[in-house]
């Protein structure tokens, strides 16, 4: 039975906390205040051919103290920033060295949706706000997060391979916070086991949808800021999504309730807004979509491929997709509205002009 030696769990919050954050000023803001700031970057092989269009900015926040599971314990905070308007809380949280990974099972499961974590996370959210509040662009913040937790281990009390990590009877159910009597089912434990990778005999990164299991010796922190990366954009997405679904309401009630003559087109203003919604929408896809480039079928590029599945980070890309598309065809038959109605004003106009020239026509007969 294996023990931990140097191990950590890292829980993120992500929020949305603008349309857009300029990353080099908030640099300039993190540096005033005393706090260590580097651009993420991978440095392990094959690193080369996973690109970054804009390296998102780390910082670290110092200690701060966290109870859970009625004890009080020092962790270490750090900050997050995404050019798409992301802003992550990351908690290193120790693990007690000697435990198993059955032992450390009920406090995986707290700090997965641990309530602690969403407020300090959301304390600090207001500090930061405020601080960096001249790097954001449309600043706001949206109600609701995303919640990932990365189990980074080192070491563990002997030199172990994958395949005995993997061979761990405790594994499938550390990941999933399972603290139940009993084992899972044998399909249960494949299907959370499925997805792991290894690039050495000595490494093993495992994928869940609430969180990963990372065996790294080296201590490289590579698979960590993919997977950062990767929720951030999960956040994006969904915050996107609920904005494409106010706007569907929004013109759809505008079509409902504006009422037009001969004269006046009903749907010139809300063809406005959602020419201007439609724009944002277009930059903002493509800048969460080219927020890291796979050039390459390298290791990076399987385990951040593997993540982005079991975040089903595709499926929501292809619905804000589609409600994208829905949006543009409403505006395109909003457009062929208004210039219909613009077609008939110029044609009453003509009419209008002919017959007040027919009408002076007469008159000037009359006259004579």
């Amino acid at each position: 039975m294996l023990r931990l030696t140097d191990a950590s769990a890292i829980c993120y919050r992500f929020f949305d906390v603008a349309d857009s954050i300029h990353l080099e000023k908030a640099r300039e803001l993190l540096s005033r205040a005393g706090s260590g700031v580097r651009r993420v970057g991978f440095s392990r092989a094959g690193s080369a051919y996973v690109q970054l269009s804009n390296a998102p900015l780390a910082a670290d926040l110092g200690a701060r103290q966290l109870e859970v599971l009625g004890r009080v314990r020092d962790v270490q905070l750090g900050l997050r920033l995404f050019d798409h308007g992301c802003l992550g809380i990351a908690l290193r949280v120790p693990l007690e060295p000697g435990q198993t990974l059955a032992e450390v099972t009920p406090l995986a499961d707290e700090l997965y949706d641990s309530r602690a974590i969403d407020a300090l996370a959301r304390d600090e959210i207001a500090r930061l706000r405020t601080q960096l509040e001249p790097a954001f662009e449309k600043p706001h913040l949206w109600d609701q997060h995303e919640e990932y937790t990365v189990l980074f281990v080192k070491a563990f009390d002997r030199a172990v391979t994958a395949d005995e990590v993997l061979a761990e009877p405790a594994l499938a159910k550390l990941l999933l916070g399972e603290t139940a009597d009993g084992p899972l089912s044998p399909r249960e434990s494949r299907e959370v086991l499925e997805h792991h990778h290894s690039y050495t005999t000595n490494d093993l990164a495992l994928c869940e949808w609430n969180a990963t299991f990372l065996y790294e010796p080296s201590g490289s922190e590579d698979i960590v800021d993919l997977l950062e990366i990767a929720n951030a954009q999960l956040l994006e997405l969904r915050y996107y999504d609920s904005v494409l679904d106010a706007e569907l309401t929004r013109v759809y009630d505008g079509i409902d309730l504006n009422r037009g003559s001969i004269l006046y087109s009903p749907y010139r203003k809300v063809l406005r807004e959602l020419m201007q919604t439609l724009i944002e929408l277009s930059e903002f896809i493509e800048r969460v979509e080219n927020a890291l480039k796979i050039v390459g079928d390298v290791y990076l590029a399987r385990v951040y491929e593997s993540a982005v599945g079991q975040l089903r980070v595709k499926h929501w890309t292809e619905q804000v997709s589609r409600k994208h598309r829905l949006l543009l065809q409403t505006y395109q038959l909003l457009k062929g509205e208004v210039d219909h109605d613009r077609s008939l004003t110029l044609e009453l106009m003509v009419v209008v002009l002919i017959l007040l020239e027919i009408l002076m026509a007469l008159v000037q007969v009359r006259g004579h």
